[in-house]
């Protein structure tokens, strides 16, 4: 036994049409999910590198930063880069590695701060918060990482994240990061990192904005209601409390020509890439 349900399709001629559809009733209370590939990769042309992030699961993210790594290492030779971070719900600090990949130096990312310790001296008094900037390549760093950083977390002192200076990358000042409605959480870190450093262009469409310090209860029926707790802000002082990150350059989502197969905003990101190439070329 199921239950049934009401879809709106809209097929080929573009008529809107309603379908019904028989759900089955799950035999067992575990749930069944496909678990996406984290990150992808490939060449797709002459020196043009593609690099795919689904999400970055964990508080540091080890595993997926070492997948990222090892990705970039797989793509040795390319002299340009598309991060494609759509549909990138976010997570934790592995989001480091990303940014890391987009400059050769140390740069400070940015913070969350509860909203009562915001003072008039916050420049001055940021100098002074602790930083991460490194995402260990073991777990067993993790503990070491824990008595670390214990007394900032008992006091909830704010954190930095600091890029982890990996050096000089072939491609860097030929980046692209693509981005879409639903890039949110730590992939929003990287797109501000970028645009407030000017590391990579920024294509497709405006971020989810859903960047927040919150905490969540349960309100029932499977909702949770998230409240705000504090603010993240990037190094040099922008608040990116439920703000969507607009790009660049604005490439909608094309449905109709996604399902022939063809993916314009990408298409748009290496034609951008192969302008810039041109113009330094000449």
């Amino acid at each position: 036994m199921g239950t049934q349900t009401t879809v709106q399709i809209v097929g080929n001629d573009n008529i809107q049409r309603t379908a019904f559809v028989d759900v089955a009733r799950p035999r067992g209370k575990k749930l069944h999910f496909v678990e996406p590939t984290l990150v992808e990769f490939r060449r797709l042309e002459d020196g043009l590198g593609y690099l795919k992030i689904a999400m970055f699961p964990g508080m540091v993210g080890v595993e997926v930063a070492n997948e990222i790594s090892g990705a970039v290492k797989k793509l040795d030779g390319i002299d340009r880069l598309i991060i494609d971070l759509r549909g990138n719900t976010g997570g934790g600090i592995g989001a480091l590695r990303v940014m890391s990949l987009l400059t050769p130096d140390k740069i400070p990312v940015g913070f969350a701060l509860d909203k009562r310790r915001v003072t008039a001296n916050l420049d001055a008094e940021k100098q002074h918060f602790p930083r991460f900037s490194r995402v260990p390549v073991s777990k067993k760093a993790l503990w070491p990482l824990a008595l670390k950083f214990a007394p900032a977390m008992i006091t909830k002192k704010a954190i930095v994240p600091e890029s982890e200076g990996l050096g000089a990358k072939p491609f860097h000042g030929n980046i692209a990061l693509l981005v879409n409605r639903h890039t949110a959480s730590a992939a929003e870190m990287i797109v501000a990192f970028a645009r407030e450093n000017n590391l990579a262009a920024i294509l497709g469409e405006k971020t989810a904005g859903r960047l927040l310090s919150a905490t969540s209860v349960k309100v029932g029926r499977g909702f949770r209601l998230a409240l705000p707790t504090g603010a993240y802000y990037t190094w040099k002082g922008s608040v990116l409390e439920g703000t969507h990150i607009e790009p660049d350059e604005l490439v909608e989502f094309d449905w109709r020509e996604r399902r022939l197969g063809h993916d314009l905003q990408l298409d748009y990101a290496m034609e951008s890439l192969r302008k810039i190439t041109h113009v330094r070329a000449s």
